[in-house]
C-alpha cells in the first residue's frame, strides 16, 4: 500500500507541473500574438516601423575611400529617427536639404564620427551631446537657422573644420572653443558679428578664416596673435580703419577686405612680403591711385593686381603726407620771419 501511495503521489505532482507548463506556454504564445488593439498591438506596430526605417536608412549607407557614409539628400528628414543608433559604426554623415531641425541627442553614441555636415537644412541648435564627439574632425552645419553655439562644443579636441556661414543671427561665440587647438579652417561668413570673437583670435593652428558678409566694425589691435594665419576673408563689413599690427601676421598670403569702409593703408603693410592676394576693391580711399592697364581688354584689375595696388597706394599716401609736411613747415617758417615792410616807430619821430 505504501508503494502505491508513492506512485500516486508522484503521478499528481507530475500533472500539476504539466498543467502549470502548459499554461505558461499559452500565456507566451497569446504575449506574442499580435492584437488590433493595447499595448501590445501598439508595440508590434512601432517593431514593424523601426523594421521599416532601418531598411530605408540601409540603402543610404555607402562605403568611401574607406569611411561608411550616411548620405540622405533632397529628402524629407525633418528628424533622424532613434533607431539610427543601429549604425554607431558609421563615420560620416552627409545629409543636405532634408528640412532637418535638429541634430539628435544621440549624436553622442557615435563615438567613430570623423565628419558631420548638416549643411544647408533648418537646424536651430546644436545640443550639448556634441561635446563627446572627441574624435570628431569635421563639422559643417552653414545655411541652417542656428543661433547660439553651446560651450560644449569646445569639447570636441580634434575638430579641425569648423563652418556655421549663413547662419545670419549668429553673432557670438562661447570663449570654450579657444580649447580647439587642432582647428584649421573656420567659416563664419554671413552671421550677425559686430566684432571678432577673442576665443577665434586666440586659436593657435586657424589657417584659414572667414568672416565676410557680418558687421565688423574694427579687428582686434592684437590681431597679430593669429600667427598661422594664412588666409582671412573680410569682405562686406563695416570696417573705418586697420590695426598697424596686421602688418606682423607674417604667414597671411590672402587677405580680402573690399566693399569696407576704409580711407586708409597702414605704411607698415608694404613690409608684409608673404602677402600674394590682398583686395582694397569698393572702399572710400582718401588717396586716388590708378595702375597701367594689365589685361588685354583694357580693364584696370584692381582684384587681380591688389597687392600692386596696395603698395603704390601706400607710396602715392607717403607723398602727399611729406607734401602736406612740407608745406606746413614753409608756413610756419612765414610766419616765424619778421615783416620788413613794417616800419617800427621811435621816439624821435613822433
Amino acid at each position: 500500500m505504501v508503494g502505491v501511495a508513492a506512485c500516486g503521489s508522484v503521478s499528481s505532482i507530475k500533472a500539476l507541473w504539466e498543467t502549470r507548463i502548459q499554461r505558461r506556454r499559452e500565456e507566451e504564445e497569446e504575449r506574442r500574438r499580435p492584437s488590433r488593439g493595447g499595448a501590445t498591438g501598439r508595440l508590434s506596430v512601432r517593431v514593424w516601423e523601426d523594421r521599416a526605417v532601418l531598411a530605408r536608412l540601409r540603402e543610404k549607407l555607402q562605403t568611401e575611400d574607406g569611411r561608411l557614409v550616411l548620405r540622405i539628400e533632397q529628402e524629407e528628414w525633418k528628424n533622424l529617427p532613434a533607431c539610427l543608433v543601429r549604425f554607431v559604426q558609421v563615420q560620416e554623415w552627409q545629409i543636405h536639404r532634408t528640412g532637418l531641425l535638429k541634430v539628435p541627442p544621440f549624436i553622442c553614441s557615435f563615438q567613430n564620427l570623423l565628419v558631420l555636415d548638416l549643411s544647408r537644412n533648418a537646424v536651430t541648435e546644436i545640443p550639448q551631446q556634441i561635446g563627446k564627439l572627441t574624435r570628431l574632425r569635421e563639422l559643417l552645419l552653414s545655411y541652417n537657422r542656428i543661433r547660439v553655439v553651446p560651450e560644449e562644443l569646445g569639447g570636441c579636441e580634434s575638430l579641425e573644420r569648423l563652418e556655421l556661414a549663413m547662419n545670419r543671427d549668429l553673432k557670438e561665440l562661447p570663449d570654450q572653443l579657444r580649447n580647439l587647438v587642432r582647428l584649421q579652417h573656420l567659416d563664419l561668413s554671413m552671421n550677425d558679428f559686430v566684432s571678432l570673437p577673442d576665443c577665434v583670435v586666440a586659436l593657435p593652428a586657424l589657417q584659414w578664416l572667414d568672416m565676410g558678409g557680418n558687421r565688423l566694425q574694427q579687428l582686434p589691435d592684437d590681431i597679430h596673435r593669429m600667427q598661422m594665419l594664412q588666409t582671412l576673408w573680410l569682405q562686406r563689413n563695416e570696417l573705418q580703419i586697420l590695426p598697424e599690427n596686421i602688418s606682423r601676421m607674417s604667414r597671411l598670403d590672402t587677405l580680402v577686405l573690399s566693399s569696407n569702409r576704409l580711407r586708409d593703408i597702414p605704411s607698415l603693410m608694404e613690409d608684409m612680403t608673404n602677402l600674394r592676394f590682398v583686395n582694397f576693391r569698393d572702399n572710400p580711399l582718401i588717396v586716388d591711385v590708378s595702375l597701367p592697364l594689365r589685361t588685354e581688354d583694357g580693364e584696370d584689375d584692381r582684384e587681380m593686381f591688389g597687392r600692386d595696388f596696395m603698395l603704390t597706394y601706400i607710396q602715392e599716401a607717403r607723398k602727399r603726407n611729406y607734401a602736406v609736411l612740407s608745406a606746413h613747415r614753409l608756413h610756419q617758417t612765414d610766419e616765424d620771419q619778421p615783416r620788413h615792410d613794417l616800419v617800427q616807430l621811435g621816439p624821435s619821430t613822433a
